[in-house]
């Protein structure tokens, strides 16, 4: 009993005030790159990118309806070889380009029906003009280029900073984008 009073005491001289989640110390846990609520394709849920800090990205920017759409076979092979080893893939589906379905349900059933995608996808945003989605926008930032076309990737190590930008043309299962994943993946 003597001990809860004290604790009691404690919390009259010491009050709590209510703050938000976050804390003061988490914009250096969390880098400005993952510092947004995204909401998941076609659906309600959001998730915090800030979750991610830490881990090893690769972020790209589809359309459904790009000659380069048929990537999304080696970023869902990427996701099968490399995302026990920690590597987390954010798709960013965009109209930039006039290449996106129109309806959020039949961007996810080009997805997650015809390419059988299991990686992150976004809700549909601006990837290179107008009202940027924030993390194009801290890519940006960090100086990368903006896309110039759809499936744009970039990989992101563990200190949230840009290690390479890769153009459309370039396969997501390219050596040149293995090796920097195998590099990621082996960082501490």
């Amino acid at each position: 009993m003597k001990r809860i009073l004290i604790c009691l005491t404690l919390l009259l001289l010491n009050p709590i005030s209510p703050v938000s989640t976050r804390t003061w110390a988490e914009p250096s846990v969390c880098p400005a790159l993952l510092d947004s609520n995204q909401r998941e394709l076609n659906a309600t849920q959001s998730f915090d990118l800030c979750q991610f800090a830490g881990q090893p990205l690769l972020i790209v920017n589809t359309a459904s309806h790009c000659g380069f759409t048929a990537q999304f076979k080696g970023l869902e092979a990427l996701q099968q070889q490399y995302a026990a080893r920690g590597l987390i893939i954010l798709g960013f589906p965009s109209n930039d380009f006039k290449q996106e379905e129109k309806e959020e349900s039949k961007t996810a059933e080009v997805c997650f029906i015809n390419y059988g995608v299991t990686f992150l996808m976004f809700s549909t945003s601006s990837v290179a003009k107008g009202k940027l989605n924030p993390v194009f926008k801290a890519l940006e930032a960090m100086g990368a280029p903006l896309p110039r076309w759809n499936f744009h990737k970039y990989l992101i190590n563990v200190d949230g900073e840009l290690v390479g930008t890769f153009g459309s043309k370039t396969e997501p299962e390219s050596a040149e984008m293995k090796q920097i994943i195998e590099k990621l993946l082996q960082q501490p």
